[in-house]
């Protein structure tokens, strides 16, 4: 199974609009023409540090009307929209959008939870669980926050600390709680 970065060029000045939000657009996007004819953004138009990140801009991304059973590995940061079943190890961040739903392991640098997480997230640098997230599972994290409004059921460690501590943690917090919204 292959996830292939999104490189889908943008459209009906979509390009302004970013950039008027103040998003720069990656070197993979281009503008179209009234004529439809695509057309580069000028090197101007790239900002430095999106040409710096490298591997940062990356992203693989499953649409909200895809289904996937399988296993997810790579450097990049990755985007679910849609159905996801299996595990995830990613070395960049996993963000669960509004109405997306991950069943399986996780582990990632940074993972943001908006849909529907039912597994384990281990050794992440940083979980956040927004108001919209619901999380079934076990988190072991360096920091962990969890919105107003959001649910999550499970066993929950964060602050561990590094060698320089002798492996001992700098602070735990165990959850055995659910909410509902």
């Amino acid at each position: 199974m292959a996830i292939f970065p999104n490189t889908s060029p943008k459209r009906d000045g979509a390009a302004a609009t970013d950039s008027a939000l103040g998003k720069d657009p990656s070197p993979n996007e281009y503008a179209f023409a009234p004529s439809g004819a695509a057309v580069a953004p000028s090197p101007a138009a790239v900002a430095p540090s999106a040409r710096a990140v490298g591997r940062e801009a990356k992203e693989s991304v499953i649409a909200s009307d895809i289904s996937i059973e399988g296993k997810i590995q790579g450097a990049g940061n990755v985007r679910i929209a849609g159905r996801f079943t299996g595990d995830i190890a990613v070395e960049g961040d996993l963000t669960i959008e509004v109405g997306a739903r991950v069943n399986g392991g996780v582990k990632a640098r940074r993972v943001v939870v908006a849909g529907e997480l039912e597994g384990n997230v281990e050794s992440a640098q940083r979980v956040e669980v927004v108001e919209s997230g619901s999380m079934i599972g076990d988190v072991k994290a360096g920091t962990v926050t969890v919105a107003a409004g959001a649910r999550m059921r499970g066993m929950v460690e964060f602050g561990w600390g590094d060698s320089a501590t002798g492996g001992k943690p700098k602070a735990e917090s165990t959850s055995e709680a659910g909410s509902a919204a």
